[in-house]
């Protein structure tokens, strides 16, 4: 459970503290992972809006940044999370 200790003491809510796990479960030795929305709130039970708002808390928080990628032909793909 260490890792996840100040995690656990946190006042995040409960969704923020399921995207955060579930980002540190996908992420590579350095951190980063891109899943999309649609795959977070697929594998976790929960409304896209509801990840979001966590994303959003684990940004306001510190503890992840988020960068918008794009294809070459200016279309959006998933985005790029980096565990801070």
């Amino acid at each position: 459970m260490g890792y996840f200790n100040s995690i656990y003491s946190s006042e995040l809510p409960h969704r923020a503290r399921a995207v955060y796990m579930y980002l540190k479960d996908r992420a590579d030795k350095d951190g980063t992972c891109w899943p999309s929305i649609r795959t977070i709130s697929r594998e976790l039970g929960l409304s896209r809006a509801t990840v979001c708002r966590a994303l959003d808390d684990l940004c306001k928080a510190g503890l992840i940044s988020r960068e918008q990628r794009w294809r070459e032909n200016g279309g959006k793909t998933s985005n790029l999370y980096k565990l801070l």
